[in-house]
């Protein structure tokens, strides 16, 4: 989980696996979108592969990359941990601004 989890730090990567959930990309269609030399978005998509995000098929001359979801699931399973903290802290939040409206109402 820790390489998926630097994979997913950097902003460009991150933008190359924004733009695989609509489907599979070429490495030229990929690199279009960055504003980096051709050699970064290689780099990107090497880091991305050895994660596990991404696969990576020769077709003729042109490398297609598309999006392998499993790591992203790990890590959300992951997360879910303390998203469940963060939930009970908004409940909380939200019963202590409905008692509040509740109160001015009261009040007037």
């Amino acid at each position: 989980m820790d390489a998926v989890l630097h994979a997913l730090s950097d902003q460009s990567r991150r933008t190359v696996l924004e733009t695989l959930r609509g489907g599979p990309a070429t490495a030229g269609e990929l690199a279009a979108l960055l504003p980096i030399a051709r050699t970064g978005v290689s780099r990107h998509l090497r880091v991305l592969r050895e994660a596990g995000l991404v696969d990576v098929r020769q077709q003729a001359q042109r490398r297609v990359y598309s999006l392998r979801p499993e790591p992203l699931a790990e890590v959300d399973e992951w997360l879910g941990r303390y998203r469940v903290l963060w939930e009970h802290r908004l409940d909380a939040l939200h019963t202590e601004v409905a008692r509040g409206r509740r109160e001015r109402r009261s009040t007037r």
